[in-house]
């Protein structure tokens, strides 16, 4: 049968512990996993890229793609169709629909 001072022991060590602890938990939760969940959206994102999706680089460049290799694409850009190869994770945004700089002048 444990005595009071191995009891009192045991419950001044878990006093001592339980704040490193809970700091531990706060990290993870307000840190470390919401990073991890941006991190998996991102690269779902940069995987999920098809020709003819329009992107956004990360230096503000708007193409539209028009070829996919494994860690390069070329998007084209301006009115002119001028071709550009960037790297894959230079992509910020993908987007399915267009925009209406896309949409050809009526008539």
């Amino acid at each position: 049968m444990p005595s009071l001072q191995d009891t009192q022991g045991i419950l001044n060590l878990l006093v001592q512990v339980l704040p490193f602890v809970a700091l531990i938990a706060v990290f993870y939760f307000f840190m470390i996993r919401p990073q991890q969940k941006k991190e998996k959206k991102v690269k779902e994102m940069l995987n999920n890229m098809q020709v003819g999706n329009r992107v956004t680089t990360i230096g503000g460049i708007y193409g539209r793609i028009v070829a996919l290799k494994e860690d390069v694409i070329t998007i084209e850009v301006g009115s002119d169709k001028t071709k550009i190869v960037i790297a894959r994770w230079a992509v910020r945004n993908v987007e399915d629909s267009e925009t209406e700089n896309d949409q050809k002048p009526s008539a």
